[in-house]
């Protein structure tokens, strides 16, 4: 028999809660050139164009001309700055209409995620990876390559502002974010990123992406695994990710808990 899936501590409301005022209303820069910004009900990052770069939170309850003005002045921000932006819009944000709010102003909503989370020290710590593979840590341009090169393959999408802004934490910021890469005899058809954030309970997988002929092997599972060893060991007791449909059940399986949806509207300048 299977021993029991290891479980967040939290009620997955409460865990949520904390989510929301750590990382997203209390969100710090994370790069060079970043900055967050509190701003009429809405916190929203700003950096280079290579960035990630839009709202991280919202609290728009209020008269619907107040919600809509709030959603004018971010494309009035961004637009001065010649930036193209992201309103990252979870499943729980009021009000409930402002998705349709959203849309009206000229958003595209991007496929929905799953917001998850775990307890990283429950998680396996070592989990078998398949002959001939070794994870590598990512320190330098030439594994930052080799993460893009990866992502392209994985995703089939241009990736390379991803790597500057890997580059970008690398560089001034090694303590924020830990890369790995899995090698398969050389070739690397696993890649994977770890934010940390610092003074806050989580710290975030992002970029989980495996070859397709390397799939099924276990590689992502591993790269969780190997990605939750190191939050733990920094101080971070759970780790989140916004889970694409595939990534759901392998996470469910490990204990990851669903929270809540998040939704990426994307405003072209």
């Amino acid at each position: 028999m299977e021993p029991p899936h290891p479980r967040a501590p939290r009620d997955p409301r409460d865990l949520l809660a904390l989510y929301d005022r750590q990382v997203r209303r209390e969100a710090r820069p994370d790069g060079p050139g970043c900055r967050v910004e509190h701003v009429g009900g809405v916190v929203r990052a700003t950096g280079p164009a290579h960035a990630w770069n839009g709202v991280l939170w919202s609290g728009l309850d209020g008269p619907e001309a107040g919600v809509d003005a709030a959603v004018a002045a971010q494309i009035d921000h961004y637009r001065a700055a010649g930036l193209s932006f992201e309103w990252k819009l979870y499943g729980h944000d009021t009000p409930a209409d402002l998705g349709d709010r959203l849309r009206a102003a000229g958003f595209v909503p991007g496929e929905p995620e799953t917001l998850m989370a775990a307890e990283a020290a429950a998680l396996p710590r070592d989990v078998p990876l398949p002959e001939g593979v070794e994870l590598r840590a990512v320190t330098d341009g030439a594994g930052v390559r080799q993460v893009v090169e990866v992502h392209a393959r994985a995703f089939g999408t241009d990736s390379a502002a991803i790597g500057r802004q890997l580059l970008d934490r690398l560089s001034a910021d090694p303590d924020g974010v830990a890369a790995v890469i899995a090698l398969a005899h050389g070739e690397p058809v696993s890649a994977a990123r770890l934010e940390l954030h610092p003074g806050t309970d989580f710290a975030g997988l992002w970029g989980g992406g495996t070859v397709e002929s390397w799939r099924g092997r276990g590689l992502y599972r591993a790269l969780v695994s190997h990605r939750a060893r190191i939050a733990a060991d920094r101080g971070h007791r759970y780790v989140q990710v916004d889970a694409a449909p595939t990534s759901r059940p392998i996470l469910r399986r490990l204990g990851f808990l669903e929270l809540t949806t998040t939704t990426p509207y994307t405003y072209e300048v």
